[in-house]
């Protein structure tokens, strides 16, 4: 499919969406990091017209992240209209809930906090605004590996790129015009002190991941199955104890 189109076909689902909701949303609310995926998804929603909020939640970010966040915003800013943007500063959010528990510390648990502290702030921008948090995760993390944080980035009203696999969304971002620094910039979840990037995460790059998911003989056809067990359970619907009452 040609990226035209594709864009084409997001922008006017998000804006069908909204037309036909019984929520009746006035605004688009995304959470922008500098990295790729929020920059076309933030792009997109802005091309709908719709107010769109994009929000920089910074917590204890790796300097040239944010500054990746603010160039974005600033170029949506200059571009659209109906784009407002924030950022939150969300350090002493952090700080205080990580002192609250420090009895439980771990590394891992703390870098899924800061998914889940974004999460909740996009929920509360978006009731302030009658708005919809639109999620900013594509094919190969949501449905392949499961590169997400429960409850974390992967809790969103819409998800609009989630059928896009990763070089689909480069490629829409060098049509959108979202910047050359961005598209080019390592992947990251921007969630660890170290700046660690997602291939390092991960074990594989996107375009390995892309080939092991739809070539079962790939020679990373494996390794591509062991990362996505560990992850099955953020894709499987929450588990219920059913009882049958005759």
């Amino acid at each position: 499919m040609e990226v035209k189109k594709r864009a084409e076909i997001i922008t006017n689902w998000i804006t069908d969406y909204c037309d036909k909701s019984s929520f009746n949303p006035k605004s688009l609310i995304v959470g922008i990091s500098g990295g790729i995926d929020s920059s076309v998804v933030s792009t997109l929603c802005a091309k709908t017209r719709l107010k769109t909020i994009v929000l920089t939640m910074p917590i204890k970010q790796i300097k040239s992240q944010h500054d990746l966040s603010l160039t974005h915003a600033k170029w949506l800013n200059e571009n659209f209209r109906n784009v407002e943007h924030h950022v939150i500063e969300m350090d002493k959010i952090f700080d205080s809930f990580s002192s609250v528990l420090n009895n439980f510390n771990n590394e891992h648990g703390y870098a899924n906090s800061r998914a889940r502290l974004r999460m909740a702030t996009l929920y509360q921008v978006a009731a302030a605004n009658s708005g919809l948090v639109v999620g900013t995760g594509n094919k190969v993390e949501d449905f392949g590996v499961g590169f997400y944080t429960k409850y974390g980035d992967g809790g969103v009203d819409i998800s609009p790129i989630a059928d896009c696999t990763k070089t689909q969304v480069w490629e829409l971002g060098k049509y959108l015009g979202v910047s050359e620094k961005i598209i080019n910039s390592e992947p990251t979840d921007g969630l660890w002190n170290d700046g660690r990037n997602d291939v390092q995460q991960l074990g594989m790059t996107y375009e390995d991941l892309e080939k092991a998911m739809i070539n079962k003989n790939d020679q990373n056809y494996k390794k591509y199955l062991e990362i996505r067990k560990k992850n099955l359970h953020k894709m499987k619907p929450i588990p219920v104890c059913t009882f049958n009452e005759e």
